[in-house]
């Protein structure tokens, strides 16, 4: 049987995704100077505006005003004709401390204080998280998402390289894969839509994305002469950013994760510490589901991992391998929790996510990239 799955991303210079720069820039420079910071920021960003809001609890102080205008330079939007000037946009601030009620059991745990565990935290919040893996490429991620992240991070390369030096920061990119049984097979249509100069010749500009970054994006073999594409399809994208539309931090939770493809529990990540398990029981249950892939104990693997607030263990574990498992689930999950600590301290721990590390986790997607601690593979057969 054949099918077709769609998955998009979108660049840094999009609004919704240069919220999310802000907010986990803002975490970074906290947790560099003062690691058990609480963090949970909020950035919305409008015309000529950008508003910081939140909760920070930290003995560290941050120049958060210089940190908005520096990822704002960074991403490239130097013109208020954009929509945001670095140096000219208004900058709000307004921050405060973390709930005292919430800190009462983010501090210490509802099993420590009965006695049952000798020091932990509780979770940050109550929330159920997934975390999935399949074997469709080397990273163990949906084929979709993984080339509609490569096309958006292109988009950018060519922009800041001058390769494309008419194309602005704000853009999106959509790939939908055939897949026979299971299987992707081919490429079937290719969106890419990139904010560009007024005065640029739309022919020449859908020749070059199609050259500079489609072809050197997508393998050929993936391509075939039914592939569609549509580039800059409303033939005119010159307002983009801010300008074209609000931004507003953790409004692209299925770019961030799997494009769809697998189950997502609700919670966005971009501005949050760790102890907040929206985000790091989220890494965790990727780690898990990869591990899972990894290990050949399945094809496809997906993992939910739920909290209570101030309650260190999980309220459950699930697995679902799809039919694909080449042992019980039962026994991957007896695996699992007997060899992981899946207590908020033992995921920040294991995984070393009080680092300043989150700058690199925003943009084209916080899984797949080999670098990040919840990516590595070890060998649970061994550990067994």
């Amino acid at each position: 049987m054949k099918k077709l799955f769609t998955s998009e991303s979108v660049t840094e210079g999009h609004p919704d995704k240069l919220c999310d720069l802000i907010s986990d820039s803002i975490l970074d420079a906290y947790l560099a100077k003062d690691e058990n910071a609480r963090v949970a920021v909020e950035t919305i960003a409008s015309k000529g505006e950008v508003y910081i809001t939140g909760e920070v609890t930290s003995k560290a102080t941050v120049d958060i005003e210089k940190i908005v205008r520096d990822v704002i330079r960074e991403i490239g939007y130097h013109d208020a004709a954009t929509g945001i000037d670095y140096q000219t946009c208004k900058v709000i601030i307004n921050l405060s401390q973390q709930s005292a009620d919430i800190a009462l059991g983010v501090d210490k745990c509802m099993e420590e204080k009965e006695g049952e565990l000798f020091s932990s935290e509780g979770a940050g919040d109550q929330g159920l998280m997934f975390g999935y893996a399949c074997s469709e490429t080397k990273e163990l991620m949906p084929l979709p998402i993984m080339l509609a992240h490569k096309l958006a991070k292109r988009l950018t390369e060519v922009r800041k390289q001058g390769i494309m030096a008419y194309l602005k920061p704000d853009g999106k990119t959509q790939v939908t894969v055939e897949y026979e049984e299971d299987r992707p097979i081919r490429v079937d249509t290719v969106v890419v839509s990139s904010q560009h100069e007024a005065n640029v010749d739309m022919k020449k500009l859908r020749n070059e994305i199609m050259e500079y970054v489609i072809k050197e994006v997508i393998p050929s073999h993936l391509l075939d002469e039914n592939t569609k594409y549509y580039i800059n399809p409303t033939g005119r994208f010159v307002i983009g950013g801010p300008l074209g539309d609000s931004g507003l931090t953790g409004r692209k939770i299925i770019v961030d994760t799997y494009g769809g493809y697998a189950r997502h529990g609700g919670g966005c990540f971009s501005g949050k510490d760790p102890t907040k398990v929206d985000r790091s029981a989220s890494y965790m249950a990727r780690f898990l589901a990869k591990n899972v892939v990894g290990n050949g104990l399945a094809l496809k693997c997906e993992i939910q991992l739920s909290y209570a607030i101030g309650v260190a263990k999980p309220v459950s574990v699930y697995i679902n391998t799809f039919g694909t498992n080449t042992i019980p689930e039962e026994e991957i999950v007896q695996i699992l929790t007997s060899q992981f600590d899946l207590t908020p301290r033992g995921i920040i721990t294991y995984l070393g996510l009080k680092s300043p590390i989150y700058r690199q986790t925003t943009n084209y997607g916080h899984f797949g990239k080999e670098d990040l601690p919840w990516e590595k593979v070890v060998n649970l057969i061994e550990i067994c």
